[in-house]
């Protein structure tokens, strides 16, 4: 069996260059790749990708043409609070304010433009269960 070389998580959106310019704003990601119908973004390091698709592109069957649900991205980041000063500042929709959960993480819940859960967290320092 073939291992796996890399994974992307693709969103479909109804907005691609207001998707591209929220994780490029809040992420520092990089375009790799923008058309009117796909924009693939890269971290510096080229460890993590995301892709952004015209949900309504022949590419994405019919049944699954949808705004985004039932799933969610986490990005682990060194301070959750640094990124939602940014998020502040841009006036992006605030799902739940940084708070420390029970797991030994600060977590940030936002809305992207396509209705997508963004889960942003950072380790709390010196936690133990």
């Amino acid at each position: 069996m073939d291992r796996v070389q890399r994974m992307m998580t693709n969103i479909c959106s109804d907005s691609l260059d207001e998707s591209q310019e929220f994780y490029v704003k809040l992420f520092d990601l990089t375009v790799a790749y923008h058309s009117d119908w796909f924009i693939h973004l890269i971290s510096k390091d080229k460890k993590i990708e995301l892709g952004i698709i015209d949900r309504t592109n022949e590419l994405v069957p019919d049944g699954f043409q949808n705004s985004p649900q039932g799933f969610y991205i986490t990005f682990v980041v060194d301070n959750v609070d640094e990124v939602f000063e940014v998020v502040k500042a841009e006036k992006i929709e605030v799902v739940s304010a940084p708070t420390d959960t029970f797991y030994g993480q600060r977590r940030l819940l936002l809305k992207d433009p396509n209705g997508a859960l963004v889960d942003i967290c950072s380790p709390i320092k010196d936690f133990q269960f």
